[in-house]
């Protein structure tokens, strides 16, 4: 799995879905030679990864043999941990969601019962029962977590996340990785949100992710790949200063998006937050010059129009021509963090795991 051709051919097998794919046609869109796609395929079905997905009319010569990515072979956890809650789901090979739990968290408890909820969560996942079927017992690939930033998506280490200072410079990651003995990968909630929202099929090229909940930032997708900046810190919208002598925010500065926004939910002006957050957004479409801003997080989902009408009416009274849409995806965080686990296995995401990345198929 650590070669580049193999991960383009399962890109193209999961692309192809249940209909599958020829040899032939993965050796054409891949620009490998049959012989190489055979061998790779060989080794993708003796992984258990590959399947056939039976054989296709000749038009003269043999019948090809179509192949198909097995869904159910791998699955890989994300894990959204925002300041009050903890959500959890399973996802396979396909990207689709096998199973969600969700439970109450403090952040601020400290690292000893966060990291003792996210391993009671992967584990309970682990034994997952979708439907009323027998319990999964999962092959699980790794762990994506995703939680408010800043932090260093390199080394899987939190900053001084707002509100929440006990966190900064723990090692995330490691710790994680240790207790589970799992492979674990950290990013931003916006970050990984904004990564699966651009692995769905049709998906925009660029676009900006604008995320409301217990915060606000924004998770930026440029020429398919999310930016990060050398930091990680690259879409910290919601401490854009927008008013100068504005109210203190807890990152230190005065007059930042989130605490306006917030302060505006806070005494039920709706109409009000809404304005501030499509003020934020007109920022980054001025500044990036994308055509499309998709809305996410539970306070937007809760009210979905007035937070598309209110950044619509903020655009649109600039002449800014970017489109405004509300993603339908509730667990969008959490199912982008179990992105940052798959996406690498099909060429679409440099890996983020600390050491070598989670291997599939022998």
């Amino acid at each position: 799995m650590r070669s580049h051709n193999a991960a383009l051919l399962l890109g193209l097998l999961r692309a192809a879905g249940e209909q599958g794919i020829s040899r032939l046609e993965l050796a054409e869109r891949a620009g490998l030679t049959p012989q190489a796609v055979s061998k790779i395929t060989a080794r993708l079905r003796a992984g258990g990864l590959v399947a056939d997905a039976g054989r296709r009319a000749s038009t003269g010569g043999k019948p090809a043999t179509v192949l198909r990515l097995v869904p159910g072979a791998a699955h890989a956890v994300g894990v959204h941990l925002d300041r009050d809650e903890l959500t959890a789901v399973l996802l396979d090979l396909a990207g689709a969601r096998v199973a969600v739990r969700r439970a109450p968290l403090d952040l601020g408890a400290g690292a000893e019962p966060v990291l003792a909820a996210v391993r009671a969560e992967v584990a309970a996942l682990h034994a997952a029962r979708p439907g009323r079927g027998e319990p999964l017992r999962a092959n699980v690939l790794g762990v994506g977590v995703a939680m408010p930033g800043p932090l260093d998506h390199l080394t899987g280490t939190p900053g001084r996340v707002t509100g929440f200072p006990e966190w900064d410079g723990f090692p995330l990651r490691d710790e994680l990785a240790r207790r589970l003995g799992l492979p674990v990968v950290v990013d931003k909630d916006t970050n990984a949100a904004a990564l699966g929202l651009a692995l769905r099929p049709g998906a925009p090229g660029s676009f900006a992710y604008v995320h409301l909940g217990t915060g606000l930032g924004a998770g930026l997708v440029l020429g398919g790949a999310v930016l990060r900046g050398g930091r990680t810190g690259a879409g910290e919208l919601g401490h854009q200063t927008v008013q100068l002598d504005g109210p203190p925010c807890d990152c230190g500065g005065r007059g930042c998006l989130e605490v306006l926004c917030l302060a505006a939910l806070a005494r039920g002006d709706l109409d009000g937050a809404a304005l501030v957050l499509g003020t934020g957004a007109a920022n980054v479409v001025r500044l990036l010059d994308v055509d499309r801003v998709l809305l996410g997080g539970r306070e937007v989902l809760a009210a979905p129009e007035a937070f598309a009408r209110g950044a619509r009416d903020v655009l649109g009274g600039l002449g800014l021509p970017a489109d405004v849409a509300v993603a339908d995806a509730p667990h969008a965080v959490a199912e982008g963090a179990a992105q940052l686990v798959l996406a690498p296995l099909f060429g679409k995401e440099p890996s983020g795991f600390g050491g070598e990345p989670p291997m599939i198929g022998k």
